[in-house]
């Protein structure tokens, strides 16, 4: 397939299609639309900016335009996810199209999203969180959805999402076309597949040879201690958008702060952040406001914004084929970028790992940039080291043999007659030390037979309970008398 025109499809979507400039297919998009088209189940495995998401957006379109699809769902790991399928979904439509979208996605408000359901939408793109939320509610039927879409099905595996899918394909009809798109495909994802999928046709796209040389990959060797100091200076020379990612929420904020600090217009999107904060933020990210931007693994799959031009890994991703998506925010459409990434030592395994992805089958050692650390650390310990510690043996052992010398002469000495007086004093030492344990046995037999005389009663006689006890007493006796009288 060379020409969208060969597919024959719906005149608004044509012209959807001429309005965005599509004119010729991608290789995952020529692969997968015709397949789709003809009701088959799809099993898809492409990197980012291959032309994924309009891969699955446009025959899901066709189809609904045609009555084919009566209710379609589509569900990503993340909200960033959700919300970029959404607006291609838009794109796509002409402005008065009878076809209506929705995204249900956590960090929104649930009444709107409630609202906006009454008007029936046909496609429905969600977290499989929010989809649940409302299922449970029963403000979501999926009875006649007849059409589902697993994107990044790998990354909801890492996510914990497995259970909440499970939960939500109970709500579904079992004769549905079932769509399921992956970055890599693991052996987990092929059990999975067997699992949802009827005899799916495999569909896989390897990175153009063409498109690698366009992201330029540098690692720098550093410890802890010298990220701050050599981003900072990285960001002082270099132009562009930024994208910095790290480990946890807590690290995107501090470092968020520590960069504003150094007058930088920074700011940190992570989970924690509602929905309106995030798209506010990616909002400021696109319109050139904000020069940095520090990230979670949460912002790998979902962002497409195309200017930025340095992606820099501040802390090696827990996984590694979170690195692919971390390095595949730059360098999209063809245009040219810059992957950063700190390595401390603590990381080596982890860019071992990194390095088997990237590059399959080849042992490869990427130059260090040694010269742009910004401050002198100390040299790794090399052979100098053990000609010193050789050296301090050496010392060590020559101390021995001058002790081992003396505690000799001494020996000579102690057998001279007047050494005998120094045998008397050793063993007066221990008679002293017996005399003062019989003094102290002594000292705690007698305190055992006053037992508690010297101790001061718990009932002092100024005491107020002192008090009350004698007054108790003197009652209790008085009533005795009175009615020994009585008898």
């Amino acid at each position: 397939m060379q020409n969208f025109q060969e597919l024959n499809l719906h005149k608004d979507l044509n012209a959807s299609l001429a309005k965005i400039n599509f004119k010729k297919p991608t290789t995952v998009q020529a692969k997968a639309i015709p397949l789709i088209l003809n009701s088959r189940d799809v099993l898809g495995s492409a990197h980012t900016g291959t032309g994924k998401t309009a891969a699955f957006c446009i025959p899901l379109i066709e189809m609904v335009l045609n009555n084919k699809c009566k209710r379609a769902i589509i569900l990503a790991p993340t909200r960033e996810l959700a919300k970029q399928i959404e607006a291609v979904i838009q794109t796509l439509l002409v402005s008065k199209s009878k076809v209506k979208c929705l995204s249900l996605v956590g960090g929104e408000p649930i009444g709107k999203q409630l609202n906006r359901l009454r008007s029936n939408p046909q496609i429905i793109i969600g977290t499989p969180g929010r989809v649940n939320d409302h299922l449970n509610k029963k403000s979501l039927d999926l009875s006649k959805a007849n059409f589902l879409i697993l994107d990044e099905m790998d990354r909801m595996l890492d996510m914990g999402f497995s259970i909440q899918i499970d939960k939500i394909l109970k709500f579904i009809p079992k004769e549905k076309q079932t769509l399921m798109f992956s970055a890599t495909i693991s052996k987990s994802i092929e059990r999975l597949s067997s699992k949802y999928l009827n005899n799916p046709e495999r569909v896989t796209v390897e990175e153009d040879k063409n498109d690698i040389p366009k992201i330029e990959q540098k690692i720098i060797n550093l410890s802890n201690d010298e990220k701050l100091p050599y981003l900072v200076r990285h960001v002082q020379e270099k132009h562009g958008l930024m994208l910095v990612f790290v480990k946890t929420k807590r690290g995107a904020k501090k470092l968020a702060k520590q960069l504003y600090k150094e007058g930088f217009d920074a700011d940190a999107i992570h989970g924690d952040l509602r929905q309106n904060k995030r798209s506010a933020v990616i909002k400021k990210f696109r319109s050139n406001k904000i020069q940095v931007l520090v990230a979670t693994d949460v912002a790998a799959r979902g962002l497409d914004i195309p200017n930025i031009e340095h992606v820099i890994n501040y802390d090696l991703p827990q996984q590694a084929e979170d690195f692919i998506h971390r390095i595949g925010r730059t360098g999209r459409a063809g245009a040219k970028g810059q992957a950063w990434s700190y390595v401390t030592k603590s990381d080596s395994r982890k860019w071992r790992e990194i390095e088997k992805i990237l590059y399959p089958g080849k042992k490869i050692s990427f130059n260090e940039d040694r010269s742009e650390r910004p401050h002198k650390g100390k040299k790794h310990f090399g052979n100098k080291r053990k000609f010193k510690s050789r050296d301090r043996r050496d010392k060590f052992k020559e101390k021995n043999q001058r002790k081992k010398i003396s505690f000799n002469e001494n020996q000579d000495r102690d057998e001279r007659p007047h050494g005998e007086k120094k045998r008397f004093k050793n063993n007066r030492k221990f008679k002293s030390s017996d005399r003062s344990d019989q003094f102290k046995d002594k000292n705690f037999k007698e305190k055992n037979q006053n037992g508690f005389k010297n101790k001061k009663s718990r009932f002092s006689k100024n005491s107020k309970f002192s008090k009350r006890k004698k007054e108790t007493i003197k009652r209790f006796n008085k009533r005795n008398k009175f009615k020994s009288k009585k008898k």
